[in-house]
């Protein structure tokens, strides 16, 4: 009988052990959060950046940016130039959720009534390197997704 009370505190004990340490306290993801969200904002200021795919709602529409080369500065100014054309925009990285990494919004804002205006959203990060980074949005009007990457020069 004492051989099984034995067993199962140890048992007990275990289970909340390894229950203590799966649990992760929010200030944890925050931290990570935070340093993601910088070193994102770290890569994209460096050097120029080109579009190599932008699909909007099923249809490639890559070709409206050929030729452009994007530049993020860190004041928030995004330039587009391929040489004859500049356009001017915004561009920012912001966090809606202070726990989740999953939650970071890449916000680009082209003044333009032209192809650039397509890219006017807060895409959603969907994976990131120092050499490329990949943009979802689900339209909340028609229901499409469309894709944007950036890939470094």
């Amino acid at each position: 009988m004492k051989a099984k009370q034995i067993l199962f505190r140890f048992i007990l004990f275990l289970g909340i052990f390894f229950f203590i340490i799966s649990c992760s306290s929010d200030d944890d993801d925050d931290s990570s959060s935070a340093t993601t969200q910088s070193q994102i904002q770290s890569n994209i200021q460096s050097g120029t950046w080109r579009i190599t795919s932008f699909i909007d709602s099923g249809t490639d529409e890559t070709y409206h940016f050929t030729g452009y080369n994007f530049t993020f500065y860190s004041s928030g100014v995004l330039n587009a130039d391929n040489e004859t054309i500049s356009y001017d925009g915004t561009w920012s990285i912001t966090n809606s959720s202070s726990s989740s990494d999953d939650d970071l919004d890449f916000n680009i804002n082209f003044n333009l009534t032209n192809d650039f205006e397509d890219l006017n959203d807060d895409w959603d990060i969907f994976l990131h390197s120092a050499t490329k980074i990949e943009l979802i949005d689900i339209s909340g009007g028609n229901g499409g997704t469309d894709y944007l990457t950036f890939q470094k020069n």
